[in-house]
Parts: structure tokens; sequence; C-alpha cells
């Protein structure tokens, strides 16, 4: 059978086997990705052919070739599970969008509770651990009313404007995120573990890049702030020091054409300091109500403000407005019901993939479909 008629399972096991490899990095993972059809190829390929990827040497194409620790593998998902947690990858097709498109996205991420809230409209919450009242107090205004507005709260889980935060969330009705800087069967800070339990009964989500039992370590948490502002439209700055967690997020926004919002301090007040920094350097937008942040992300997201009980029209599919030939209406007809893999959508209709790759093509340049990992299509 050609492996690419195969109907492949989800490629968990591969992805962990890939991350227990020692010569084998988030770059390198990604070049051994870009190469075959699906995850699972990687294992079947010869040692000539991984070392005829650009920047796998015979090392690296040795370590893949002689793996041998699937009992590992087995082991790390079956706690995973016992955990109460799974394991989202890259590949998968529900992987939060926008954190795919940034520079460094994570390739495994382990998640407790409900992996479907990484799909909604975001914003980040951040702000020092030493938080005043007047900051928690913005914390929990800021946060409600952006609740009100459907947008998922994302924060870090620590001391501080982010517990404020996710507990704003929860009293308003709303769902959260909380990104670790330890193994998702650590919470830390361990005081936060009721908070923890509660964001995932409320229909939120715990999440961590770091493999299970990973201790909170200081260097954790500037990598999980990369993930925090990048799952999310933009990164509201409550309360911060010149230097610390919140700055780095704000940076990380910036850095991934992200918005960054920040709540302005009493001159004097030492979490002033980098708030007021932020926005004299131009590297955040001084906001005194949601509606200032609504105005800069209202093009990227659909806020639903209509009564619950009116009925909602459904939506127009994109190529329905346009003039397109017969091939390419039959192609979106074909997609209609559920996206498909390019050899099933080659095979519902008849033809070759060499005909029908410049068909995908030019309806995704007109906006009508677009491809999803694994070249995967659906219709927009």
């Amino acid at each position: 059978m050609n492996p690419r008629e195969k109907t492949y399972e989800p490629p968990v096991r591969e992805f962990v086997a890939l991350h227990l490899m020692d010569n084998l990095g988030a770059q390198r993972i990604r070049l051994l990705l870009q190469s075959v059809e699906h995850p699972q190829l990687i294992f079947r390929l010869e040692r000539h052919e991984l070392e005829s990827i650009r920047g796998i040497g015979p090392v690296t194409a040795d370590e893949v070739v002689t793996f041998n620790r699937w009992d590992e593998v087995d082991d790390i998902l079956q706690k995973t599970e016992n955990t109460g947690a799974e394991i989202m990858t890259y590949w998968d097709d529900d992987y939060p969008p926008l954190l795919r498109e940034i520079y460094d996205p994570p390739l495994l991420l382990w998640i407790k509770g409900d992996r479907k809230v990484l799909q909604t409209d975001s914003l980040a919450v951040v702000g020092t651990r030493k938080a005043g009242e007047y900051a928690v107090n913005m914390a929990e205004k800021f946060t409600k009313k952006l609740v009100e507005h459907n947008l998922t709260i994302v924060s870090g889980l620590a001391y501080g404007i982010d517990g404020a935060a996710h507990r704003a969330t929860i009293s308003a009705g709303g769902k959260t995120i909380a990104v670790l800087g330890s193994g998702i069967d650590w919470i830390y800070p361990s005081d936060h573990k009721g908070l923890a339990s509660e964001i995932v009964k409320t229909g939120g989500a715990i999440i961590s890049e770091f493999p299970l039992g990973t201790a909170p370590e200081m260097g954790n948490f500037p990598v999980r702030n990369r993930i925090v502002s990048g799952m999310t439209h933009g990164t509201l700055v409550v309360a911060s020091g010149i230097e610390g967690g919140s700055m780095i997020t704000a940076k990380s926004a910036i850095d991934q054409n992200r918005e960054v919002f920040v709540i302005p301090h009493p001159v004097g007040h030492p979490n002033a300091i980098g708030c007021n920094s932020l926005i004299k350097r131009g590297m955040g937008k001084l906001v005194q109500n949601v509606e200032d942040i609504l105005t800069e992300i209202k093009v990227h997201i659909t806020i639903d403000t209509r009564p619950d009980d009116q009925e909602q029209p459904e939506p127009e599919m994109k190529w329905t407005s346009q003039e397109l030939d017969e091939f390419s209406i039959e192609i979106c007809k074909t997609l209609e019901e559920d996206s498909l893999h390019i050899d099933k959508l080659a095979e519902q209709l008849g033809k070759p993939t060499h005909q029908l790759m410049p068909k995908l093509l030019e309806l995704e340049m007109l906006g009508c479909i677009r491809q999803t990992a694994g070249k995967n299509f659906e219709l927009l």
C-alpha cells in the first residue's frame, strides 16, 4: 500500500519519542516533520534518507534509526493519563492557531481540562506577584469586563495579578487558561492547587510544555511566558517592576507582533516603574477602560453581542460568493461536510493530486479554503 493512502493514528507517541532524543531540539524536529507526510514515517526512514535532510547529521540520524525507548514513551503516556491530563501535538488540527504562528511554538503541550478552550479568542492578563490593592482591583475590573465580551483569560497561575485574573474570570462565569512553568503534575505555587482545580472544573484548562515531573525552576518561567503571549490576541500588563516576568511577557508579545496594553500607575508607586516605562517607550498602549483594548483587537475577533434567544443565521461560505470554475466548485462542495486529507480529496474527486494541487492553491489565495497540519484542507 502506498504510504500516502494509509490512515495514520494521531502521532502522540512519535512526538514524545522525538523529545526523548538527546540530539534533537525543536528546530531539528521541525526539519524532520517537514520532510515526511506523517510523523510516523520518520521512524521508517533509512539512515541515508535521514542524513539527506538539511540539518540532520550522522549522529542524529543514528539516534533516530536505533531508537528503542518505546516502553519509556508508553510509560509517559500512561502517567499522563493517570494524572488526568492529555498531550496535544503541533501536528493536531486543534493546536492553538495563534500559538502556531510564533517563531518557536511548543511541539508538545500537556493539557488538563477542556482542550477546546485553546481554540477560543483570548487575552493575557499579567502582572507582578507583589501586587497592591489598586493593581488587584484593576486586574479584577478589567478581567470581568473582558469576560463579558467572551474573551478567555490566559495567565500564569502565580501569586498576585495572575491569581487575581484567574479568580475574577471564574467569578464572572468565564473560562481561563493557566500556563505552567513546571510539569502538569506539579502545580506551583502549591497554594494554588485549589485554584487550578477550579479552573478545570469551570471549563478552562491548565497547560504546560514541560514533561511530567519538571520542577518549577526559575529558568522555566521566561520560556513559558512566550506561550502566554503567543496564544493570545494581546497582553494586558496590570502592574510591573522594571524587571520580571510581566516585562518578559510584554517583550515576547511585541516580538510576536501582538498587542500590548498597559494600565498606568501613580508616579512613585513601585508598580509604576515597569508599566509607565512601557508606555513611555511606546511599547504598550495606555488603557483606561476595556474599550481601549477592544478597539485594538476587534479586527481579529468576532464578538457575539446578540441575545441568546435570537436566531443566528448560518455563516456564508466564502466560495459561494466567488466566480469559480466547475472543478473548483466541485472541490468546495466536497469539503462542505468535513476537512479532508489531499489524498482522500483526490480519491473522492477521481483526480490525481498533481492536478488537484494548483486548484487548491488558487482557492487558498482566494480565501475559500485553507490547509491545516498534515496536508488537510477545509472550507473557510
